[in-house]
C-alpha cells in the first residue's frame, strides 16, 4: 500500500517544482462557448464540438430549425435531446458511456429554404471539458455581436498574460526541500485523508489505495491560494496508464482544468501516484467536487466524487 506523504508542506512544494520542470502535453482545446458562422461560406467538412458524458452541450440558431429536421449518426448515442418550441436551440446530451474520442454527427435543416438549407456538426467526445453553449450563425452577425465577441477575446488575452507573468515569476522560486522551507514561512498548508468519503464509479480504470487532499493559505489571507490532491492508484489492465490530463468540477458546474505530475506512466498490474493541483482565484472553489482525470487518446478515465479540501488551521508562533 502506498504510503501518504509525510508532510503537506513538501508536497505542495514538490507539486510546484514539478511544475516548472516538465512542460505538461497540450490537451485538446475545448471552449466553453464556440461560435460558427454559415454566412462565411460552408466550413471544410462538419465542424467538431467536444462533448462530455452526461453533459448538456446546447446549440443557438439564429434561424429556425424545421419541427422533426434533426439527424444524428449514428443513433442511440444521446441519453437526451431536445428542439426549443421556437425552434432556435437544440440540447444534446451524451449517454453516460459517452466515449473520449467518440463521435456522433448532428445535422439539422431550416425552416425557411434559404441556403445554406442545413448545417452539420460532429460531437466529439471529451473526457472532462463539453462545449457548454454552441452558437450559429445563419445570417450575417450584427455589430453588438461582433463587438461583444470582441471584447471577450481581449478579456481572455489579458487572462493569458497575467498567467504567464505568474508562472514567471513562480520559476524564481526555490523548490524541493529549499521551496518548502520557504512555503512553511510564507503561510499555512493543510492536508486531510479522503480516502474514505469520496466516491468512485464503477466504470474507473484504475483502483484507489490513497487519496488526501491539501490546500495552501497565504499568511494573512483567509481563502486558499492552491489546492491539491494526491492518489495512490492501481493498474489493472494490461497497458501502462498514463495521466493526460485532469479537471475538478465544483458544485455549481465550474470546471477548471489541473496542472498533473508526475507524467510517467502507471505500469500495467501495477501502482503509482499522480499529484493534481491549481492556485490562484480558481483554485477558491465551491467543493464537495467531482475530480476527473484521462489518459491521452483513450477510454480508460477515472472520476472521484465528494473531493473536499482542508481548511487552513492558524500556526502556532
Amino acid at each position: 500500500m502506498l504510503p501518504p506523504s509525510s508532510g503537506a508542506v513538501l508536497l505542495a512544494a514538490l507539486l510546484a517544482g514539478a511544475a516548472q520542470a516538465a512542460e505538461p502535453p497540450p490537451v485538446p482545446r475545448c471552449a466553453a462557448t464556440a461560435r460558427f458562422d454559415l454566412s462565411a461560406g460552408s466550413p471544410e467538412g462538419a465542424p467538431e464540438v467536444c462533448a462530455s458524458a452526461d453533459e448538456p452541450t446546447a446549440f443557438v440558431f439564429d434561424s429556425r430549425v424545421a419541427g422533426g429536421a434533426v439527424e444524428f449518426q449514428p443513433v442511440g448515442r444521446l441519453a437526451h435531446w431536445a428542439l426549443g418550441e421556437d425552434g432556435l436551440s437544440l440540447y444534446v446530451i451524451p449517454r453516460g458511456d459517452y466515449l473520449p474520442g467518440e463521435r456522433v454527427k448532428v445535422t439539422v435543416r431550416f425552416a425557411d429554404g434559404a441556403a445554406p438549407a442545413s448545417a452539420s456538426f460532429w460531437l466529439v467526445g471529451h473526457a472532462a471539458k463539453g462545449t457548454r453553449r454552441v452558437y450559429v450563425f445563419r445570417q450575417p452577425r450584427p455589430p453588438d455581436v461582433c463587438e461583444k465577441e470582441r471584447d471577450e477575446a481581449q478579456a481572455e488575452a489579458r487572462q493569458c498574460q497575467e498567467d504567464k507573468a505568474r508562472l514567471l515569476a513562480e520559476r524564481q522560486e526555490p523548490g524541493g526541500l529549499m521551496g518548502a522551507a520557504w512555503l512553511e514561512g510564507a503561510g499555512v498548508v493543510a492536508s486531510t485523508s479522503i480516502r474514505q468519503s469520496v466516491t468512485k464509479q464503477p466504470a474507473n480504470a484504475l483502483g484507489l489505495e490513497v487519496a488526501w487532499s491539501y490546500s495552501y493559505t497565504p499568511t494573512g489571507e483567509s481563502r486558499p491560494a492552491s489546492v491539491a490532491v494526491r492518489l495512490g492508484l492501481i493498474n489493472p489492465g494490461a497497458e501502462p496508464w498514463t495521466l493526460a490530463g485532469a479537471a475538478l468540477v465544483d458544485s455549481t458546474g465550474e470546471q477548471v482544468e489541473l496542472a498533473r505530475w508526475p507524467l510517467a506512466p502507471i505500469p500495467a498490474n501495477g501502482a503509482g501516484a499522480v499529484v493534481v493541483g491549481i492556485e490562484g482565484e480558481r483554485a477558491q472553489l465551491g467543493c464537495p467536487c467531482i475530480l476527473k482525470l484521462w489518459e491521452a487518446g483513450g477510454p480508460r478515465t477515472v472520476t472521484l466524487g465528494n473531493v473536499t479540501f482542508p481548511a487552513s488551521q492558524k500556526k502556532e508562533p
